[in-house]
């Protein structure tokens, strides 16, 4: 208790920056999600469960709430996919090895408004280069831009979260390939074990733990990922392609409603909070078998 206390002068700044950025932000939307918050910002009194309610009952939440479940998936999916694939591929040594590790910092580096807007700009239905290269090999039409329509935009949306993510997630997978001594593998090439099988046997056991930060990361993350939505589907009418995050800034923005975005983002923290527990309980990735 000493020790612990003599440590507090130097925990003070981070703690006082935890508290004022995240806990009393989050403390205080919890608190407006019980209030009656007129369109001017001005609290007209308790609203009990009221806005839950009115979370609940909105007409566009089933659909809103899927695309919610594909996107994280999606994204999450794809990015842990790729990023094993590259990783092992990096561990290995070859010319021009770290330049290749240093390209691949520069999505992840990039602000996610600037990236997601390049690919706007690419998919411009009359000048973008993309849309362009769509149309010679006969993918699309000319004059109709893929960002035009609700599904298809999602899916460039998931595109663009999966080529922002994957530079980080491919960093961890380096960083969990490092810590594998090599005589383990030696070792198990010679009792006979193939490449595919000494690496589903050995190295990817050995990753796990690597993979869970990668994934909990992610998904925190991606569930949150308002810029590229925002940027790539904010223009489409209605809510098609829309996720939990991109409807709590709608409802802020376009309809006043912050009392209703604030019930609607205590949901987005209760599930995103239940699908971590549940992915740590099922996947036990910190627990040796």
């Amino acid at each position: 208790m000493r020790r612990s206390l003599a440590a507090l002068p130097c925990l003070a700044p981070c703690l006082g920056l935890i508290g004022g950025v995240v806990l009393f932000p989050a403390g205080y939307m919890v608190y407006t999600s019980f209030r009656r918050i007129s369109e001017f910002g001005v609290d007209t009194g308790p609203a009990g469960l009221g806005n839950f309610v009115a979370v609940f009952g909105r007409a566009e939440l089933p659909r809103v709430l899927a695309n919610t479940a594909v996107w994280v998936a999606g994204v999450v999916g794809l990015t842990l996919v790729l990023s094993l694939a590259l990783g092992q591929f990096l561990h290995q040594r070859f010319p021009g090895r770290r330049a290749v590790r240093l390209a691949l910092v520069v999505p992840w580096a990039a602000s996610v408004v600037m990236t997601s807007t390049v690919f706007v700009y690419g998919l411009d239905p009359f000048y973008g280069i993309i849309t362009h290269a769509l149309v010679d090999v006969g993918l699309a039409d000319p004059g109709t831009g893929p960002l035009k329509t609700p599904l298809s935009a999602f899916l460039w949306a998931m595109g663009v979260g999966v080529f922002v993510s994957v530079p980080f997630t491919t960093y961890v997978v380096l960083a969990g390939l490092a810590t594998i001594p090599r005589d383990i593998l030696e070792a198990a090439t010679m009792d006979g074990a193939g490449r595919l099988a000494a690496y589903r046997s050995v190295v990817f056991p050995m990753l796990r733990p690597a993979l869970a930060v990668a994934a909990i990361i992610n998904v925190i993350n991606v569930f949150n990922s308002l810029p590229i939505l925002r940027t790539m589907t904010g223009a489409l009418p209605g809510y098609d392609a829309d996720t939990t995050t991109s409807l709590t800034f709608k409802l802020i923005q376009a309809d006043r409603q912050v009392d209703t975005a604030s019930a609607l983002s205590v949901v987005n923290f209760l599930v995103i909070a239940a699908v971590i527990a549940g992915y740590l309980r099922v996947a036990r990735p910190m627990r040796e078998d």
